[in-house]
């Protein structure tokens, strides 16, 4: 089996750093293309209640910045740690970040994930995100543990 595609997964987060490494290596070594996914989820979709509420185009005013945001933080990660990888490709998608991760990764017909084992947000040893992406991906998915203080 040769592994020519890896897709890493980031929330920008220190525990999504933290599978970085790994990327790196691999790509380096192996001279993989990397794909980065930044996903901005999908705020008018939310099934939690906002303080008020917002109208579309107040909405799509957070996206907006939220995408600007995360393309000079792609632009950062890439050519600071990827940039002796044969080719990275930046990703920015709006919806459900395990959704988007898997549609990516069919999409693109990826031959590897590698991602945390959570993000953000994560209290657990395994995060949602990464759960569904594990149980549902079509291609291995390797998920670096990381050390909750």
């Amino acid at each position: 089996m040769e592994i020519k595609k890896i897709l890493w997964p980031t929330d920008f987060s220190a525990n999504a750093e933290k599978a970085l490494d790994y990327v790196t290596s691999l790509g380096e070594k192996y001279q993989m293309d990397v794909h980065v996914l930044y996903v901005i989820e999908d705020l008018a979709h939310q099934n939690e209640p906002w303080y008020g509420e917002f109208d579309r185009a107040h909405i799509d005013k957070i996206h907006k910045w939220e995408r600007t945001t995360a393309e000079k933080r792609l632009d950062e990660v890439c050519n600071v740690h990827l940039n002796k990888c044969p080719l990275y490709v930046r990703h920015i998608a709006i919806g459900d970040p395990a959704e988007e991760i898997l549609k990516l990764a069919d999409q693109e017909k990826m031959d590897m994930i590698v991602m945390a084992s959570h993000g953000s947000r994560g209290r657990f040893s395994f995060g949602s995100v990464s759960e569904k992406v594990v149980k549902n991906s079509h291609v291995p998915v390797v998920t670096i543990p990381i050390t909750l203080k």
